[in-house]
C-alpha cells in the first residue's frame, strides 16, 4: 500500500492511528516517503504514483473514496483569505482557491499549518469554511480518503478510525508544535474544529460545493 501522506496538522491523529493500523514495517517506510502538500498529493494520486491519499474535493469528484474527509463545520482557522493582499491562489490548494472563487473573495488565499500560524497571530483574515457555513449553513469538506484499489483496505480503515478518538500522545503534539511553531495547546484546540466523518451534511455540502464550482 502506497500512501499519499500531507503532513498538515490536521490530519495528525489520521496518522497517528495509521502508524498503529500499518503493521508492515515497508508499507510505513512507503507512506512516509510519499509525503508532499495536497496539489502534489493530488497529482501523485492522478497519476496512479500513490494507491490512497486524501485528494483534494474539487479533484476528487466522481473518484473512488471511503467515508472519510477534512471536514470542518464551522470555522477552521488553516484555510485563509487576506484581503488586503493582492489576489493570489495558495499553490498548496486546490479545493480552498476554489472556494474563494465560490465566495467571490478577494485578496491572498492561505491554507495549511501557514495559515493556522496566521491565524493565530493576526486578525486580517477571512475563515474561508466560516464564510461557506455563513452563506449555506453547511459544513465544508476539503479533502477525501480516495483511492484506486483494495477496496475492503480502507473500508476497514474508515471503520477502525471513526470506531473511537484517536488521541495524540503528548511527545507527537511536541514534535509537532517544534516543526510547525504552534504550540502543543493551540494544536489541540485546532484539531477540535476538524471532523473526518463524511455524513449526510458532508455529502449534501460536496453537492452544493460542485454544483458551484461548475457555475465558475
Amino acid at each position: 500500500m502506497i500512501f499519499g501522506k500531507i503532513e498538515y496538522l490536521n490530519l495528525l491523529p489520521f496518522h497517528v492511528f495509521m502508524k498503529r493500523f500499518t503493521k508492515n514495517s515497508q508499507q510505513k517506510l512507503v507512506m512516509e516517503h510519499k509525503k508532499n502538500v495536497p496539489a502534489k498529493v493530488n497529482e501523485d494520486f492522478l497519476q496512479r504514483r500513490v494507491d490512497a491519499a486524501f485528494i483534494s474535493s474539487i479533484k476528487a469528484r466522481n473518484r473512488a473514496h471511503v467515508g472519510l474527509g477534512i471536514i470542518a463545520n464551522k470555522k477552521v482557522q488553516s484555510v485563509l483569505v487576506i484581503p488586503n493582499a493582492a489576489n493570489k491562489a495558495d499553490t498548496e490548494s486546490a479545493s480552498s482557491n476554489v472556494l474563494a472563487r465560490i465566495l467571490d473573495i478577494k485578496g491572498e488565499v492561505l491554507i495549511g499549518d501557514k495559515a493556522l500560524r496566521y491565524a493565530l497571530q493576526n486578525d486580517n483574515y477571512i475563515d474561508l469554511a466560516q464564510e461557506w457555513y455563513d452563506k449555506y449553513k453547511l459544513p465544508f469538506v476539503f479533502a477525501l480518503l480516495c483511492y484506486h484499489k483494495d477496496k475492503k483496505t480502507y473500508k476497514k480503515i474508515e471503520r477502525e478510525f471513526l470506531k473511537r478518538e484517536v488521541k495524540v500522545p503528548n511527545y507527537l503534539l511536541k514534535k509537532a508544535a517544534d516543526k510547525t511553531g504552534v504550540a502543543p495547546a493551540e494544536i489541540q484546540a485546532y484539531l477540535k474544529l476538524i471532523s473526518y466523518r463524511v455524513d449526510y451534511k458532508a455529502q449534501k455540502a460536496l453537492r452544493r460545493f460542485y454544483k458551484e464550482a461548475k457555475s465558475l
